[in-house]
């Protein structure tokens, strides 16, 4: 599951969670995005901050790792890029799912190389807030159709937490409580992120 994850919320949890339940994974490896391409120019917390979120946000499931793989490398972080080293790090016949929102795969052909991600992993898509149910299986079912692939769907309860919502909020000095986990909140608070 990757992701920017500036900051992680309980939305991501659920999702992930979901997805590991309805689809049989063994675990989710969450991958907070080292640079990405598409936020170039915008604000974002260095990823050393937004990984140790991750982690703290993860530490209770026994079933949810956090990688470093995209911080490590450096540059841009092109999720194929990334993929195509977790396929090289796992064994041999492991599955790969790709967790994201319905909305985030709905962009995937102006990601970088679309037709080699789909050959190197599946996709697991959970719906988002506030985008149409219909819209959303239809644009999926074109994906299939186009690269011959099925694009698994989740169940899992909507939350509508944005990461952009929670920035707001805390450079606003209101709560995120019960929207992050605790110990995400307190790291927040501690090292004054998303403040002005």
């Amino acid at each position: 599951m990757g992701g920017t994850f500036d900051p992680v919320h309980l939305a991501h949890l659920v999702m992930a969670e979901a997805a590991l339940q309805q689809h049989g994974l063994d675990k989710v490896i969450f991958v907070p995005t080292g640079l990405p391409p598409h936020k170039q120019g915008k604000p974002i917390t260095p990823a050393e901050h937004r990984y140790n979120l991750v982690a703290l946000a993860t530490a209770t499931n026994p079933r949810f790792e956090v990688s470093r793989i995209e911080l490590e490398r450096g540059g841009l972080s092109y999720t194929v890029d990334t993929v195509e080293e977790m396929r090289r790090r796992l064994p041999p016949g492991a599955g790969i799912f790709f967790i994201t929102g319905t909305d985030a795969i709905l962009q995937v052909e102006s990601w970088h190389r679309p037709e080699r991600l789909f050959e190197l992993c599946r996709f697991i898509a959970a719906q988002r807030p506030g985008y149409p149910r219909q819209l959303a299986h239809d644009g999926l079912r074109r994906l299939e159709q186009r690269y011959g692939q099925t694009i698994f769907e989740v169940d899992s309860p909507v939350l509508d937490i944005s990461s952009s919502d929670l920035r707001r909020r805390t450079a606003d000095g209101r709560s995120i409580k019960y929207l992050v986990p605790e110990a995400v909140e307190a790291y927040i608070q501690k090292h004054g992120l998303y403040r002005p």
